[in-house]
């Protein structure tokens, strides 16, 4: 999560229930000004989060369950009050496996017989599919077991969480740090293992991870 989206989502949420901020900060009983946006930062201009509180007493004076406000964080449409999120089977397959030949077509589509399935939150991607990660390279983001949901048609901007593979078939769940017309930064999730920088042309295709069960 970045900053900018939780305070998107608040905004959202409240636009969706005919609010201005500050009128769904006075429906939890909160201070009227709690999501001003001279509450977004700090005196030293750095970005400040919600407090946890705030978000939950928002939730709970709209209605709202943590999976509709997850997808407004992630840029979806939020839920109609009183429906539960649908689930969809999506394709599976380990990490270690998405370094191999036969599991992506050329744009990065899965193809194929060797995925599992999982059911996980709709997503309107129909390419969408799920990494299981094993190890501890994506520490402390990523664990060991946790699953990832990746998009290819999710738009990807500096600071997302990527999953890159190389011409040379390697695999990789990285942060977006730069993109230039020719060469992309990109950073690991776990400081003890290295940062990468590679030519666009090295790239056989970059997606966005949208969702983890963590």
């Amino acid at each position: 999560m970045r900053h900018d989206d939780v305070w998107r989502a608040i905004d959202s949420l409240a636009a969706e229930h005919g609010l201005s901020a500050s009128g769904l900060a006075r429906r939890a009983g909160l201070d009227p000004t709690a999501f001003n946006p001279s509450k977004r930062t700090g005196p030293d201009g750095r970005a400040r989060w919600p407090s946890t509180e705030s978000v939950a007493k928002i939730l709970a004076a709209t209605g709202t369950g943590i999976e509709a406000f997850a997808a407004l964080v992630s840029g979806q449409p939020a839920l109609p009050r009183g429906t539960r999120p649908t689930q969809r089977r999506i394709p599976l397959i380990g990490f270690a496996q998405a370094g191999g030949e036969g599991f992506f077509d050329d744009a990065g589509f899965p193809v194929g017989s060797g995925w599992d399935e999982i059911a996980l939150p709709e997503i309107a991607d129909p390419n969408a599919y799920a990494l299981e990660i094993s190890g501890d390279s994506m520490e402390p983001v990523y664990r060991d077991g946790d699953a990832v949901l990746v998009s290819p048609a999710a738009p990807v901007r500096r600071g997302d969480r990527v999953v890159v593979r190389t011409r040379l078939g390697e695999v990789m769940a990285k942060e977006l740090r730069r993109q230039s017309a020719r060469r992309i930064e990109l950073g690991s999730l776990n400081p003890a293992h290295p940062d990468y920088s590679f030519d666009l042309a090295d790239l056989a295709w970059m997606h966005r991870i949208v969702w983890a069960s963590q």
